[in-house]
């Protein structure tokens, strides 16, 4: 992965993480807990898009799809949070 590349994941998963933080009602997580919730969120967002067969392109699809995986890993961490 170039630098141009890895800059535009960070600057993606950091946006997708705070965005999630938002849509969850959340405290927020920093910048570097936002990153990685966002990248962790492109992940999980990436496989249920797939699942679903839904497909998105260019930067906006990828903020969308990473928002939509963070805002489930928020979800389920907080349901693991209250048990």
């Amino acid at each position: 992965m170039s630098l141009s590349g890895l800059l535009i994941t960070l600057v993606i998963g950091a946006i997708a993480g705070w965005l999630g933080g938002l849509i969850m009602k959340g405290s927020g997580f920093g910048l570097l807990g936002n990153i990685i919730v966002g990248i962790v969120g492109a992940v999980i967002g990436g496989a249920l898009f797939g699942m679903l067969g839904i497909s998105t392109s260019g930067m906006l699809g990828s903020i969308i799809t990473a928002t939509a995986g963070a805002v489930v890993l928020l979800f389920i961490a907080g349901l693991i949070r209250r048990a």
